[in-house]
């Protein structure tokens, strides 16, 4: 445990003075807080959290039809729709494997600016915003669809502080589960830069996200996987690692009782890593990224066998599949700069030591399968599953001869569910967006009935969301 930093004497003086002026309840509301906030967290209980009101109760619609997307390779009857419009400010997806869908296929959260808003499809796609405060990142929806949880990220203020919140998606009123204003308990880590995406259970008890960990003075420090219980608002550093500083954490999948509890994490080898946390590339001769798996109470390491052999080079893009355990990554062959295709691979979680782990596809007894092998010259760079981990989405850039440019062009597949799965593919449109920055990249996913499709595209100058539907799978 991290040592607690504070002077007794002045503690029971404290104490002593409100024995005598307030109510034995409110005592052991006051002891319970000191406690707590000597270990740098304050979890606010449920009896007197402060409701905030909703945002706003303003419903706008901005949506129109896009016939002009769909192209003459295009499948008969695709209709795409533009949800975001405004042309002032950016809208984009947040991020392809993130909870930010309800159940039901109806509602999904999306970025506008820096704040987060809801469509609600079914109500001619309605937008409402849902926050407004500082600093909101990692939104994830309940699998119950009932809240949204999400964090605001002060650590780099005057504040200093970390809060876990959640969004009642009935009322859109939000409350403050934990505050996180000095070091992890049981560590000398207050942790910064929080990451932007986080992932939720298949149970909706937990949340993971990940942070930087250094001081500020000392290059490459290490980062941090973070676990976020939801039932008794607490938190739990469970692992810690240099070049961690991309870690896309996913939790599985699964609803078994041993599988629900993985989390997938990348790891970006060789990254070189100033003294805030900031990264600055890495040199052309590392072997690149590799995945791993870890139980999040910090137990059971695992690798994925896929990278890291100077001929595969993770591209930093990757899924479970399904609920089984395997995951599915998008590959460079080749390094990025020679770009030899992007083919897609299936592997499988092995137990490594430190002898073994970190070799990719190298790892003795490792298992993996090129997926695309049946495809000619396959380029899958940006790709998202369903929830069966049965059919995927997915971005492949195609230079345009005639026009000098570079597409981006969207299709859809379908995997086989034998033991050596091959994918087959259906175009769909040229998104006609330009790539350029993260909310210009296509990011595409599917709403959980697979019958939606959305991508963000800035081909009207600034990055929209856009819906696809009307298409069958191959």
């Amino acid at each position: 445990m991290v040592k607690k930093d504070f002077n007794k004497k002045n503690i029971l003086s404290t104490v002593f003075i409100r024995l005598m002026l307030l109510s034995p309840f409110t005592l052991f509301i006051v002891l319970c807080a000191e406690s707590v906030r000597a270990e740098g967290v304050k979890t606010v209980s449920s009896d007197v959290r402060e409701v905030e009101p909703a945002v706003s109760l303003k419903v706008i619609r901005e949506s129109r039809e896009r016939k002009d997307l769909p192209d003459e390779n295009s499948p008969k009857g695709l209709r795409v729709v533009q949800i975001t419009t405004e042309p002032t400010v950016e809208s984009h997806n947040v991020y392809m494997e993130s909870h930010i869908f309800t159940p039901d296929s109806e509602r999904f959260v999306f970025v506008r600016g820096k704040d987060l808003w809801l469509c609600d499809i079914k109500d001619d796609f309605s937008l409402r915003q849902v926050t407004n405060e500082q600093g909101v990142k990692g939104p994830a929806i309940s699998p119950d669809g009932k809240w949204m949880y999400y964090l605001v990220d002060k650590t780099l203020t005057p504040e200093g502080v970390l809060r876990l919140r959640r969004l009642c998606l009935e009322n859109f009123t939000r409350e403050t589960l934990l505050v996180l204003d000095g070091p992890v308990p049981g560590t000398n880590y207050k942790p910064k830069r929080i990451y932007s995406l986080s992932s939720i259970s298949t149970d909706g008890k937990r949340v993971c996200t990940s942070a930087f960990l250094g001081d500020g003075n000392t290059e490459n420090a290490p980062f941090g996987l973070l676990v976020f219980d939801l039932e008794k608002p607490s938190v739990k550093l469970v692992f810690e690692g240099q070049n961690f500083n991309n870690t896309h954490p996913q939790y599985s999948n699964s609803a078994d009782p041993i599988l629900s509890h993985d989390i997938l994490i990348q790891h970006n080898h060789d990254s070189i890593i100033d003294a805030n946390g900031t990264s600055h590339g890495r040199p052309p001769e590392s072997k690149g990224t590799c995945l791993h798996v870890i139980r999040d109470d910090g137990t059971n390491w695992r690798d994925i066998p896929i990278g890291r052999d100077g001929i595969q080079y993770n591209s930093g893009h990757q899924q479970w599949r399904g609920k089984a355990g395997a995951v599915l990554s998008s590959v460079h062959h080749g390094k990025m700069t020679e770009h030899k295709g992007r083919p897609l691979m299936q592997g499988w979680p092995i137990p490594t030591n430190e002898s073994s782990s970190h070799k990719g596809s190298n790892i003795p007894g490792g298992r993996y399968v090129n997926v695309t092998r049946n495809l000619e010259s396959p380029d899958f760079l940006h790709f998202s599953l369903d929830v069966s981990g049965t059919y995927l989405v997915f971005d492949s850039y195609r230079f345009d001869k005639k026009t000098g440019k570079m597409d981006i062009i969207l299709s859809i597949g379908t995997l086989s569910n034998d033991k050596e799965p091959v994918c087959k593919v259906q175009y769909l449109l040229n998104s006609r967006t330009s790539g350029n920055g993260q909310s210009a990249h296509t990011h595409p996913f599917f709403s959980p009935d697979s019958r939606m499709m959305f991508f963000n595209s800035d081909v009207d100058s600034i990055p929209q969301i856009f819906m696809v539907t009307g298409y069958g799978f191959p």
